[in-house]
């Protein structure tokens, strides 16, 4: 559990967290429309999880060789 917690204060994570909250809250007062919305979470979760796919494929690479 502690773990996880851990993990989940990491940097890219809160940024993450708060790129989506902010668009979220931009686009449901109307500031920005919802395809935009949608566009751009979609680059910052993928970047995000794209980001621990490649951390953890590294970790079992440098375990296995």
């Amino acid at each position: 559990m502690i773990d996880a917690i851990t993990k989940l204060i990491r940097v890219k994570t809160i940024v993450t967290l708060v790129l989506t909250a902010v668009f979220a809250y931009l686009s449901c007062t109307g500031q920005i429309d919802a395809d935009k919305f949608i566009t751009i979470f979609t680059v910052v979760v993928s970047f995000y999880f794209g980001t621990q796919y490649e951390r953890a494929t590294a970790r079992t690479e440098n375990r296995e060789g």
